[in-house]
C-alpha cells in the first residue's frame, strides 16, 4: 500500500494537478475571506474568528475533491491498467486505501497553509489573542473528517464509470447531498426533521465546530468513510469476478 500511496503522491505533484488544486483552494479562500466584499469577508465582519472560512471551505471542497479523485480508478479502467493493478500482490483494501490516502493527503497539504489565518486573526483581535482556539481547532478536526468522507465518496464514484466527467458529476452530487441534502429535506419531515438532519455532514461538522469532539460525530464520519471505501472494494472485486 505504501508504494501505491507514494505513486499517487508523485503522480499528483509530477503533473500540474497537485499544484493546481492547492493554488485554487488557497486562492478562492483568500479572495472570499480577505478581498471580496460580502458575508465571508473577515475584515468587514468585525469579529475575530474563522467561522467564514469553515463555512466556505466545505463548499469549495465539494467541487475540488471530486476533481482530484475522479481519475483514481476511472482512468485506470479507461487505459486498461486496472486489470494489471488487481493482479499485483496487494489486497483490494490496500489498493483502495492507497488511492484514498493519496487524495486525502493532497487536500490536507492544501489545508495546512490556512493555519496562518489563525495567527493573523489572533493578532488582529482586540485584545490581541482574542480568538476562540477551542472552536477553531474543533473546526479544523471537523474539516479533516469531512475531507476524508468527501475523498471516500470520490474514490467510490471513480469505480462506477471509465468516464472521468461522469465520476466527477456523480461525486459532486453525492457530496452535496450528504452535506446539504439531509438538512434541506429535514423541513419536509415534520417531527422527524431533527433526526433526519442528523444524517447529514453539515450537522456533525457544525457540532465539531463548537470545540467539543463528540464520539458520535467522529463515529459518524468514520462510518460513512468506511462504508464508501467498502463500496469501492466491492466494485473492484466485481471486476475480478
Amino acid at each position: 500500500m505504501k508504494a501505491l500511496l507514494l505513486r499517487e503522491i508523485k503522480s499528483f505533484f509530477g503533473s500540474p494537478i497537485g499544484y493546481l488544486v492547492i493554488a485554487i483552494f488557497l486562492l478562492l479562500n483568500g479572495l472570499f475571506l480577505w478581498v471580496f466584499e460580502g458575508e465571508f469577508n473577515i475584515l468587514k465582519s468585525g469579529f475575530a474568528d474563522l467561522s467564514p472560512f469553515f463555512t466556505l471551505a466545505p463548499w469549495i471542497l465539494i467541487f475540488l475533491i471530486p476533481a482530484v479523485t475522479m481519475r483514481s480508478f476511472s482512468d485506470e479502467k479507461k487505459q486498461g491498467t486496472i486489470e494489471l493493478m488487481l493482479t499485483k500482490p496487494l489486497s483490494t483494501w490496500e489498493i483502495v486505501n492507497g488511492k484514498f490516502f493519496g487524495a486525502f493527503l493532497l487536500i490536507v497539504i492544501a489545508i495546512i497553509p490556512t493555519l496562518i489565518y489563525v495567527f493573523v486573526i489572533s493578532d488582529l483581535g482586540s485584545p490581541t489573542g482574542n480568538l476562540d482556539m477551542g472552536s477553531t481547532m474543533g473546526s479544523y478536526f471537523g474539516l479533516l473528517f469531512l475531507i476524508a468522507a468527501y475523498s471516500a465518496i470520490g474514490i467510490f464514484t471513480s469505480t462506477l464509470s471509465d468516464n472521468q466527467i461522469v465520476a466527477f458529476i456523480v461525486a459532486v452530487f453525492l457530496c452535496f447531498f450528504f452535506y446539504f441534502g439531509f438538512e434541506g429535506l429535514a423541513s419536509f419531515m415534520g417531527d422527524f426533521g431533527g433526526l433526519f438532519s442528523s444524517f447529514g455532514f453539515d450537522y456533525h461538522f457544525k457540532s465539531m465546530s463548537r470545540g467539543v469532539l463528540d464520539t458520535r460525530d467522529i463515529l459518524y464520519f468514520v462510518s460513512v468513510t468506511i462504508a464508501f471505501l467498502a463500496g469501492t472494494v466491492y466494485q473492484l472485486k466485481s471486476l475480478k469476478w
